[in-house]
């Protein structure tokens, strides 16, 4: 009787390191293009929600959902107040006092409204507002609480709040999740640094834009630092517009 020598089926070794190589090499050359178009992703959702930022702030303003000096002016609102999670300023006899209840409905997505350390994170950028101080000279930017809304021991400038407001996007990690930081205002115009220029970038809640970053000097009511004929914002930063 004939024994018949029957080959296991199966991958070499040679094999096995071929298929190893390859997997490798495809990585090698997707991996960087999935990043980028990550990145490129996350930017562009920043971007859209500054937007949504200034098309609610116009809202809040024209609905004169808060009017803390009672002069039938409608003023700006920090992210807590436009997406209805905290109280409204309003006036009182005393002063501008937190107990004007929430916004409904609101002009912001409820999502805004969760704020930590004065910031809301949204697909890999972090969101801050600034509202101006009361000054009459050079305006100083006031932040939100840091658990959102307005802080009783700083409030914003009511007659300054019906003109200035600001707000930045900057990654959660640079490099990762994002790589420039973006910047809006009361003029609705959006402009953008790669934050090169620093020693750091932007990043998360460690390394965060002042109100003053991308304006010529530290005032909320002066230009914006856009480079034109060499010329760079208070944070040293090149600062131009997007689509530049």
């Amino acid at each position: 009787m004939r024994i018949r020598n029957q080959r296991q089926s199966g991958f070499t070794l040679i094999e096995l390191m071929i298929v190893v190589a390859i997997i490798a090499i495809v990585t090698a050359v997707a991996l960087p293009k999935m990043m980028s178009a990550r990145l490129s992703a996350n930017e562009n959702a920043a971007v859209a929600n500054l937007r949504t930022i200034a098309a609610a702030q116009q809202s809040f303003q024209s609905s004169c959902a808060v009017d803390t000096d009672a002069d039938g002016g409608g003023e700006f609102g920090f992210f807590g107040e436009l997406a209805g999670s905290d109280q409204l300023r309003t006036w009182s006899s005393s002063g501008t006092v937190l107990t004007g209840g929430l916004l409904n409905p609101p002009f912001l997505a409820t999502t805004f409204g969760n704020i930590a350390t004065s910031v809301v994170e949204r697909q890999g950028y972090m969101f801050k507002i600034y509202l101006p101080d009361s000054s009459t000279g050079a305006v100083a930017g006031v932040a939100e609480d840091a658990s959102g809304g307005a802080d009783s021991t700083d409030l914003p400038g009511s007659a300054n709040c019906e003109i200035y407001w600001c707000a930045y996007a900057w990654p959660k990690q640079a490099g990762k999740t994002g790589n420039r930081c973006f910047f809006i205002n009361q003029d609705q115009d959006i402009i953008q640094t790669d934050g090169k220029v620093t020693a750091a970038r932007y990043e998360g809640t460690g390394l965060v834009p002042a109100y003053s970053a991308a304006y010529d000097t530290a005032d909320m009511g002066d230009h914006l630092g856009l480079n034109i004929m060499g010329k760079s914002a208070v944070d040293t930063n090149v600062w131009t517009a997007v689509g530049n």
